[in-house]
């Protein structure tokens, strides 16, 4: 399975749609960042993403993990997340209520 590599430069909303869009779409989303800039600006993005998604009632949970990568000799320790859809019933949630993406 593929990742979404995010960098420091990463914009936090072209990734949540790519994060929703591939989550509608019913694919897997596996998100790999290196380093403190890169984790924050994916952690921005899975925050947007879930505000495109609960209106449609689809909310998203996530599991960081670690991983050691060699680049150009080195080894880097970075974080991945697995983001995984989770389908609310009418009840979990009031459409209205729902955060818009520019509000997170």
């Amino acid at each position: 399975m593929d990742f979404l590599k995010v960098s420091s430069k990463s914009s936090p909303a072209s990734v949540a749609g790519a994060v929703a869009g591939l989550i509608k779409d019913g694919n897997p989303v596996r998100i790999q960042s290196i380093g403190a800039g890169a984790v924050n600006q994916a952690v921005k993005a899975i925050a947007i993403a879930r505000g495109y998604l609960t209106p449609s009632g689809i909310d998203l949970t996530c599991v960081p993990s670690f991983v050691e990568l060699e680049i150009n000799g080195q080894t880097r320790t970075g974080i991945r997340f697995s983001v995984h859809p989770h389908y609310l019933d009418d009840d979990d949630f009031d459409a209205e209520e729902a955060p818009e993406p520019e509000d997170l």
